[in-house]
């Protein structure tokens, strides 16, 4: 498990001006002034109900009222972020993103590809060096475990471990979080079942993850449609995997209705990093730059936490003492995380490669 250290720094002006980190020659407040004046921020894939991106945005909203923000299709997937940029190269209007949050591994691919530019916040010193480029391009968000989020009105035992899911009570009842052809939240997934059933991180394990849903889909208990809260609840989708993160909003917006159980399973346990980037094309750069000094901010992290989110800063935060209680206290437990394994950018890298160009042939199930 990584761990996060570094200096606190404080998001002012003054110390944006004098850090070593910061890759412009901007002042926060000349950053402000700039982004007010664009008066609009885009971005793209960011459900309200997603590591508490709702909550996150209004934040946003109230501290910089004089900028719009424009959200383009929130449940888009890592993938969709990717060809957004491109698709839109020459298009200054408001389908072209600012910023995007996307899975580890699009984070140097899109690098790579000339897709994004490098901007360091002021906090930089408190992201671990092993989820940031040196450079600036790209920088870790958030991380959270692979988790099933079950419908207990329809689930009478709640599964256990990724095996229990193959058991004919549970026919036509599992569920992906979204197409594993294209969302990092499901590729990951394939990836923790194939942890689970043995394989190696990396490329053993997600084609042993793609054999265990091909049996799963033989079984008839794999259900080819993208889970939600909403799926979940009208009983399409009675288990979904998804993060713990997801699963933990997802159960606070159901309210007992219907009641729901939030499981880490007992082996495969895998923990998964989410990366922020600002556009190379952005139509609005200064708003992104004051988009991601508020993600970065003490402010910005507690909102992600609040969502169930492990925010980058979060090691750093706590030894500070700037994480209240309560917080803590609506986490999971610590013992659930104990064996989370966090993938190596390789290791993420093979397993998409792996999963995505073996899915149709090996699954055959055409997740929508």
């Amino acid at each position: 498990m990584f761990k996060f250290a570094g200096k606190a720094l404080s998001l002012t002006a003054a110390s944006l001006m004098v850090t070593t980190a910061i890759s412009s020659a901007q002042s926060l407040a000349e950053i402000e002034a700039a982004a007010k004046a664009e008066g609009m921020l885009t971005t793209i894939a960011l459900p309200h109900d997603w590591c508490g991106y709702g909550a996150v945005i209004a934040g946003f909203k109230a501290k910089y009222p004089e900028i719009t923000v424009n959200e383009l299709n929130p449940d888009a997937g890592s993938a969709d972020e990717i060809e957004a940029i491109k698709a839109n190269k020459d298009n200054k209007g408001p389908q072209a993103p600012d910023v995007i949050d996307v899975g580890l591994a699009f984070g140097p691919s899109s690098k790579a590809e000339g897709l994004v530019q490098p901007y360091k916040v002021s906090t930089w010193d408190e992201i671990p060096d092993s989820i940031k480029d040196p450079e600036g391009y790209w920088y870790g968000d958030y991380y959270g475990v692979m988790s099933f989020l079950v419908n207990k009105d329809l689930v009478a035992n709640t599964p256990a471990d990724w095996s229990d899911l193959m058991k004919p009570e549970y026919a036509g009842q599992v569920a992906l979080a979204g197409d594993p052809r294209a969302s990092n939240q499901a590729i990951l997934g394939v990836l923790s079942a194939g942890l689970a059933a043995g394989g190696k991180a990396g490329k053993e394990a997600g084609e042993k993850g793609l054999e265990y849903f091909a049996g799963l889909n033989k079984a008839g208990n794999f259900v080819p449609v993208i889970g939600k809260a909403g799926t979940l609840a009208q009983g399409a989708t009675p288990i979904v995997v998804m993060w713990d993160y997801n699963a933990l909003s997802a159960k606070d917006t159901l309210a007992g209705n219907p009641p729901v159980e939030v499981v880490v399973p007992k082996s495969g346990v895998l923990a998964g990093v989410y990366v922020q980037a600002i556009s190379a094309y952005a139509p609005h750069p200064n708003a992104a730059k004051l988009w991601m000094e508020y993600l970065y901010s003490d402010e910005g992290q507690l909102g992600w936490l609040k969502g169930y989110c492990h925010p980058a800063r979060f090691n750093a935060m706590v030894a500070a003492g700037k994480v209240p209680q309560e917080l803590l206290d609506k986490l999971p437990p610590a013992a659930s995380y104990e064996a989370a394994y966090f993938p190596t950018l390789d290791e993420v890298n093979e397993n998409k490669a792996a999963v995505t160009s073996g899915w149709d042939s090996v699954v055959g199930a055409n997740v929508q």
